[in-house]
C-alpha cells in the first residue's frame, strides 16, 4: 500500500489517513510505525469489503450518528466501528491474515449499547 509523505495532509491533530488504500502521512510526525502502518491497513480491507465508496458514506453516517449521541467529534470519531476494529487490533500484525470479514460490524453493536463510550 502506498505511503505519501507530506507536510500538510491530513489535517488537524490526525497523523494519517487513507483514502482507497492510498496512505497520506504527515512526514512533520517522522515515518509510520509498524502499528500505524497495520492500523491502515485494516482500513483498506474495510473499504474494499464495502467497496470503498460505500465505506465512506457508512463512516460518514456513522460518526453524525456518534456525534448526536456524544456531543464530542473526537469521542465520535474514536466510537466508529471501523475506527474501534482498526484501534483494538493495530498492534496485532497478523491480524489481517486472521481478520473476518466485516469484523467491523460487530464494533458497532458493541458500540450501540454504551451512550458514554469513552475516546481511545
Amino acid at each position: 500500500m502506498p505511503i505519501i509523505y507530506n507536510r500538510h495532509f491530513p489535517f488537524g491533530t490526525f497523523y494519517a489517513i487513507n483514502i482507497c488504500g492510498l496512505i497520506f502521512c504527515r512526514s512533520d510526525k517522522g515515518k509510520m510505525s509498524r502499528t500505524d502502518k497495520n492500523h491502515e491497513d485494516i482500513h483498506t480491507m474495510q473499504q474494499k469489503e464495502m467497496l470503498f465508496a460505500g465505506f465512506y458514506l457508512w463512516y460518514v453516517m456513522e460518526w453524525a450518528v456518534r456525534f448526536l449521541m456524544l456531543r464530542n467529534a473526537l469521542k465520535a470519531y474514536h466510537n466508529v466501528s471501523f475506527e474501534r476494529e482498526a484501534y483494538g487490533n493495530q498492534s496485532n500484525l497478523l491480524y489481517g491474515k486472521t481478520r473476518r470479514h466485516y469484523a467491523w460490524i460487530k464494533h458497532l453493536k458493541n458500540a450501540a449499547k454504551t451512550k458514554n463510550c469513552k475516546a481511545q
